[in-house]
């Protein structure tokens, strides 16, 4: 049962950066937000179920602790992109027409790879293939602090009002920042590997 919760939220936490993609497109629509907040209410009850099974079941096939704070990572990372949406929609003037593509791809391995992780989880201890795909994500978190210092350059090169700069900056930093909790559910993921070896 915990695995696959566990799961579904990972997927949840992937479908968030599909629906950010998806947002690039439609930034005048209010309904955008709506898949965003969707997808966060159901990691939210997925999230919600994990906690009550952890506190009612009497045998796990992990520590307790271990999956409330998987559990806990994984919601972090679709509840961010919210905010990211959420700020989108009120400045959509400002966000128009710019391209978030080299943070959405990079979001898109990491929460495939977190997924794997995850998935990876059921079929038992493997350190080998654990240790691959969070060496992986830390790769991607290093191309994504890469990534994050071209889009300053571009944003601080004086061709940018005040405004426009502000907004984007923020918006750069909440993504750079779901980079961030996925590395966080990777190490999650890697404890509980290394503990239970």
């Amino acid at each position: 049962m915990f695995f696959e919760l566990l799961e579904s939220s990972a997927q949840e936490a992937h479908n968030s950066v599909q629906s950010l993609v998806k947002l690039s497109a439609s930034l005048d629509k209010p309904e955008a937000l709506a898949e965003f907040s969707a997808a966060r209410r159901k990691d939210k009850q997925i999230t919600r179920r994990i906690t009550e099974a952890v506190y009612t079941t009497f045998v796990t096939a992990l520590e307790r602790e271990d999956i409330e704070s998987l559990s806990n990572a994984l919601y972090k990372i679709p509840k961010t992109l919210e905010k990211f949406a959420q700020r989108c929609l009120l400045a959509p003037d400002q966000v128009r027409g710019v391209n978030f593509s080299p943070q959405t791809d990079l979001l898109e391995k990491a929460t495939n790879t977190v997924l794997e992780m995850v998935k990876s989880l059921r079929g038992g201890v493997n350190l080998d293939r654990t240790k691959e795909l969070n060496e992986r994500l830390q790769q991607l978190e290093g191309e994504a602090d890469d990534a994050i210092m071209a889009l300053y350059k571009d944003l601080f090169s004086g061709k940018h009002d005040a405004i426009k700069i502000i907004v984007l900056k923020d918006l750069y930093e909440l993504l750079e920042k779901v980079i961030d909790r996925c590395r966080d559910a990777g190490n999650v993921i890697s404890h509980i590997v290394l503990k239970n070896s």
